[in-house]
């Protein structure tokens, strides 16, 4: 198989996760090892959660899948990412925003010199050029934020946090994405707003099969929604499970979740790491 070729040459065309790492080892600046063998997929229609503390490698995961990662220097020195069973490590961010794939970063990146309608307006474009416009685009994001119908006039930065977040993710549902990566999508947030923004995600993707990759420290909410969790701790994968199965380990409970049983031995417990960082 060449350097740019697909898996499904190889494998006969079968079918392949969404997106997969194979052993992937990230390197910023040739010199900081940020993720090491890290191993994952998400298969298509399904919301995989990617948890751990600060500094785990969460971020740089999704980065590097969707091609930011590499206008920040950072690199995939030693394993391979995979999108639709295409080799695609170290492309470019254009190259995977072709391919389908949105990524929603930390921080509720909106315009906040523009109104609401010219924000969403942005999902539309690629490159400085409009690459569609219907009017259902905007339903679309009406119908999962209807609250964003009575703000079109408002100039972002003058809407409330919990606003600009439903902003962001109805200005990447307008892109149509098969993939869609969401960085910290709770920070910041009141329990309420969370709770109903991870509702409407879950919604977004059974209804418009939209694959999607959800890093962030509030295990709770995102285990809730999730198919399937992954761990990590100093860039690795420490524990990966099916998100019900997940939720009920005791390293989840105790230091995630905080409803550990008092029973409970952790000398027994082989995942050292976990338990090391919070004691």
């Amino acid at each position: 198989m060449s350097e740019t070729g697909s898996r499904s040459e190889a494998a006969g065309g079968e079918d392949h996760p969404v997106v997969e790492l194979d052993n992937a080892e990230i390197v910023y600046d040739r010199n900081f090892l940020a993720v090491q063998g890290v191993s994952m997929e998400a298969n298509r229609g399904d919301i995989v959660a990617l948890l751990g503390p600060n500094g785990a490698g969460k971020s740089t995961i999704l980065k590097m899948i969707s091609g930011i990662g590499r206008s920040e220097r950072g690199e995939v020195t030693r394993g391979d990412v995979y999108y639709e069973g295409e080799r695609v490590t170290n492309f470019q961010t254009k190259e995977m925003v072709d391919r389908g794939i949105t990524h929603i970063l930390e921080g509720r990146r909106v315009f906040p010199d523009l109104t609401v309608e010219e924000n969403l307006r942005c999902g539309l474009y690629r490159e400085g050029r409009r690459i569609r416009y219907d009017t259902s685009d905007y339903e679309l994001a009406f119908e999962y934020f209807p609250q964003l119908e009575g703000l079109l006039d408002v100039q972002a930065g003058y809407t409330s946090g919990g606003e600009q977040q439903m902003l962001v993710i109805a200005r990447a549902l307008i892109h149509r994405p098969n993939l869609l990566l969401l960085d910290e999508p709770s920070l910041g947030l009141a329990p309420k707003l969370v709770q109903d923004i991870y509702e409407t995600l879950r919604e977004i993707n059974r209804k418009e099969d939209i694959t999607m990759i959800i890093a962030d420290q509030n295990a709770k909410r995102t285990l809730e929604i999730a198919d399937y969790g992954y761990v990590l701790e100093n860039g690795q994968i420490e524990l990966n499970d099916p998100a019900d199965v997940l939720v009920d380990r005791e390293e989840i409970k105790e230091f995630y979740l905080g409803t550990s049983s008092e029973e409970s031995r952790y000398s027994d417990i082989r995942h050292y790491k976990i338990r090391k960082r919070y004691t």
